[in-house]
């Protein structure tokens, strides 16, 4: 059964990047700190075609990620980030649905990535990403513009984050703009290791 997840990595005081986010600033000023976990980690080398890499329960946790989503849905400003450093081979292998209000051609490429620019919003993205996932999950990728307006609409069922110990003092906040409605938030997995706290949550539904 397709679920819609969010799967973001923040630090403890809830930033997401950094400031200053720009096409050759894509984490922000001062938030490379936030992704450290990630590159060592077997399942993402994989992503990349390198090989070698720890074999950790950080690694079995992306892994389950990667295994689990069968489309992603991002914001323009994403993509428009990402698109340099991910080169020819991007780490999806999944189609990805970028939300924009410039159109754009659908670009097709290597590992099964393909990228289709959205222009009737985040309902349309979701519609499509999920006859895409083919059963499989969709996942908000982000940015937190993004992410916060599918929040808004109740259509993320679930959050993974890993909250990595450091303290940005400014930057992205994944939990702003959320407007004034409480949400329930039902725990599923809290798993700590030495890199990172990740959690999982299920959306229930607003505050009775």
């Amino acid at each position: 059964m397709t679920i819609v997840t969010a799967d973001m990595t923040m630090s403890l005081d809830g930033c997401i990047a950094g400031t200053d986010v720009s096409a050759d600033n894509p984490v922000g000023t001062g938030a490379e700190r936030l992704h450290d976990w990630i590159h060592p980690l077997a399942s993402w080398r994989e992503r990349q075609g390198l090989a070698g890499g720890e074999e950790n329960r950080d690694s079995e946790i992306l892994r389950e990620w990667f295994d689990a989503t069968g489309a992603v849905v991002m914001g323009r400003t994403m993509y428009d980030t990402g698109e340099k450093p991910w080169g020819d081979n991007p780490p999806f292998r999944a189609p990805v649905f970028v939300l924009t209000h410039r159109p754009r051609p659908r670009l097709v490429k290597e590992g099964g990535t393909t990228f289709t620019f959205v222009t009737d919003g985040i309902h349309g993205a979701l519609d499509q990403a999920r006859k895409a996932a083919a059963g499989r999950n969709v996942d908000i990728a982000g940015g937190a513009d993004t992410v916060q307006q599918y929040l808004r609409a109740g259509l993320i069922d679930e959050l993974q984050l890993h909250v990595i110990p450091v303290l940005l003092g400014a930057g992205l906040r994944l939990f702003d703009h959320l407007g004034l409605q409480q949400r329930e938030l039902e725990p599923v997995r809290v798993e700590g290791t030495a890199r990172a706290t990740h959690l999982t949550y299920r959306l229930t539904g607003p505050l009775r």
